[in-house]
Formats: structure tokens, C-alpha cells, sequence
């Protein structure tokens, strides 16, 4: 019992993003006149998964103690890169979408490389490579176009199903197990779920991730306990960029091309770290999670789905007006910081905290 109380008050903010996301979409859901059907699924997961993977992408580097102002800009990087190396054939489409990750993954490196052997603190180095990056975007795609495979830009973008309507697994037609429950499962969300299983959590349980942790608690001590404090760093604004690289990527396929676009560069940026306080992870590093950080990223999103069905004649009414939407979600960010931290409150020794 005293387990999963302590669990519990360790992931207050994980559980109130999940919490505020429920409330929110089934609010939307029940006022939309589709609402809980495939097609709305599938719809809203496209419109999340950018600000997911560019949510989880700052969550590492926050929880280190940093902060990366150029989690958009890489996804725009990588977002203009792949409209130009992601079509042809089977292999040159494998081999577009690894240099995308890549150049993603380079990126958030380069990243680690100046904050740890430059001693330049995060925020001056990333807002600095962010304009680097959005130079080279510019240099990519000096107006929007370009082009992605058609066909993996239709399954990635879809349900599942559509997977075997394009490319045939089943030669006799899907067996009715497939077709009325895994196929009816939006793409995103599967891909979510195996970033988040294979990428994540493996790096979450190893000896350099768990450095992150430990150096967002107390850097000082972590380096007098012999962890390796510039592997940690390095790994995680690596990671940080191969997550940005994600979301640029399913950026190109889910409009089938690539835009330098430097005010939603700076949108998603700052969105992301909403999304990461929303989720649970603490600006002050040591606590926190990407599973957090992937509700943190709903919540903001299912503020912006519910506008999109009040009746403005309706009871209300008044938060039908789309200029009263960033009141709406600075009021929610600010309820779940205050209660996230309302803990500090609550204890007489802040040592604590820490313990």
C-alpha cells in the first residue's frame, strides 16, 4: 500500500495529463457529431503526432536540468529533408527515411556537443542552432513542395487496415479478426507505441539514461558518484533529436511534402515544453518521463478539438470564439503546474523533495 501510494505521488503530473486528457476528449468526443468513430481517431492522431515526438524530443534534455530551443527547428529540418529523399524505390525509400533520422539524430548531437564541451548553457545553444537549422530548411525547400511515396505517406496516415489494402497481407481479404478490431487501430498510435517501446524505455533503463535522472536531481553529486555526466548529456540531446526527426518525418507524410516554415517552427517549440509541464517533468530536471510528456502533448490538443465543436448558441457558447483559446489553455497549463507542485507546500523540510 505505502508502494503505490509513493508511485502514485512520484507520477502526480503523468496521472493528472491522463486525467485532463480524458476529461477533455470525452467532452469533445460526445459533442462531436462522429465522435468516437475510426475516422475522428484517426484524424485527431495525425494532428497529435508531431507535437508528441517534438514534446518527447524536449522531455529528455529537460530532464537533464537543460532545455532545447531547437526541438522544431530540427523537425522542420528533417520535415524539408524528407520531401526530397523520402520517394523512388522500396530500397531509396528505407535509405531517405534513415538519413532523415539521422540527420536528426546529428543534429540534437551537435546539440549535446557544444552544451557539454562548450560549457554554453542549453537555452543560448539551442536557440542558436534552432536559426542554423531553420537556415538549412530555408536552403531545402525555399518555398513548400517536394514530395513523399504516395503509398507510404496513405498507410502511415491511416488505420491499419489500409496497411492490407495496400499492400496485401492477406491475399484472400483480411479475416474479420483483423478487419473489426487491430485493423480499425490508427497508424500513429501503433507507432507511438513501438517508439516508445523500443527506443524510449531501453534508453530509459540503461546506465546513461538513468545518468539523466540523476544528473536533473543533483549534478554535483551525480559526477562524485563516477557517472559519466557528458555521455548522459550527449545521449540525451541525441535522443531529444532523433525524436524531433520523428516528427518531421511523419510531418512529410502526413502532408506529403516539406515546408521551411519558421512560425510553426517556433509554435511546436513552445508548445513542446507546455506539454512537458503538463506531463509531469519538472523544468528543474530529475523528474519526470516521455509517457508523460505524450499526454501533456493530448491535453493541448484536445483543447484546441473541443473549440472546434461548441455551439456558439449553446450553454457554451462563449468558448466557441477561437480568440479566447489561449486563455483557455494558459488557464489549464497553470492548474496543472499549481497542482503538480502543490506538494512543496505540504512538506516542512524541502530535503525531502529529494529523497
Amino acid at each position: 500500500m505505502n508502494n503505490l501510494r509513493l508511485r502514485l505521488s512520484q507520477n502526480l503530473g503523468l496521472w493528472l495529463g491522463v486525467l485532463l486528457f480524458a476529461i477533455l476528449y470525452t467532452l469533445y468526443s460526445t459533442l462531436h457529431p462522429k465522435g468516437w468513430t475510426v475516422d475522428v481517431f484517426v484524424q485527431n492522431s495525425n494532428e497529435s503526432f508531431a507535437l508528441i515526438m517534438v514534446s518527447m524530443a524536449q522531455t529528455v534534455p529537460v530532464i537533464t536540468g537543460g532545455i532545447d530551443l531547437s526541438v522544431g527547428p530540427m523537425m522542420t529540418l528533417v520535415n524539408c529533408l524528407a520531401s526530397v529523399l523520402v520517394s523512388g524505390s522500396p530500397g531509396a525509400i528505407v535509405l531517405g527515411i534513415v538519413a532523415c533520422l539521422a540527420a536528426g539524430a546529428l543534429a540534437g548531437f551537435v546539440n549535446g556537443c557544444i552544451v557539454v564541451f562548450g560549457r554554453i548553457q542549453p537555452i543560448i545553444v539551442t536557440l542558436a542552432t534552432g536559426a542554423i537549422y531553420i537556415g538549412l530548411s530555408l536552403f531545402l525547400r525555399p518555398s513548400p513542395g517536394g514530395k513523399v511515396d504516395d503509398n507510404l505517406s496513405w498507410v502511415t496516415t491511416n488505420a491499419l487496415a489500409e496497411m492490407d489494402n495496400t499492400y496485401h497481407w492477406f491475399p484472400n481479404g483480411a479475416p474479420a479478426w483483423f478487419s473489426t478490431t487491430i485493423g480499425k487501430l490508427p497508424m500513429p498510435i501503433i507507432l507511438i507505441v513501438l517508439i516508445v517501446l523500443l527506443v524510449w524505455l531501453p534508453f530509459r533503463n540503461t546506465v546513461t539514461g538513468r545518468g539523466c535522472y540523476a544528473i536533473g536531481s543533483a549534478e554535483g553529486a551525480a559526477y562524485m558518484s563516477g557517472l559519466q555526466i557528458w555521455r548522459s548529456k550527449l545521449a540525451a540531446y541525441t535522443v531529444g533529436g532523433l525524436f524531433a526527426a520523428f516528427g518531421g518525418l511523419y510531418l512529410a507524410l502526413q502532408t506529403g511534402s516539406g515546408n521551411a516554415d519558421i512560425p510553426q517552427a517556433g509554435a511546436y517549440t513552445l508548445n513542446s515544453i507546455a506539454a512537458v509541464v503538463v506531463g509531469g517533468t519538472s523544468l528543474f530536471g530529475g523528474t519526470g518521463g516521455a509517457v508523460g510528456s505524450i499526454f501533456g502533448a493530448l491535453v493541448l490538443r484536445a483543447i484546441s478539438f473541443c473549440f472546434r465543436v461548441f455551439d456558439s448558441n449553446g450553454p457554451l457558447g462563449f468558448l466557441a470564439n477561437p480568440l479566447l483559446q489561449p486563455i483557455f489553455e494558459g488557464v489549464i497549463l497553470l492548474l496543472a503546474v499549481s497542482l503538480g507542485a502543490a506538494r512543496v507546500f505540504r512538506i516542512k523540510n524541502r530535503l525531502t523533495l529529494f529523497s
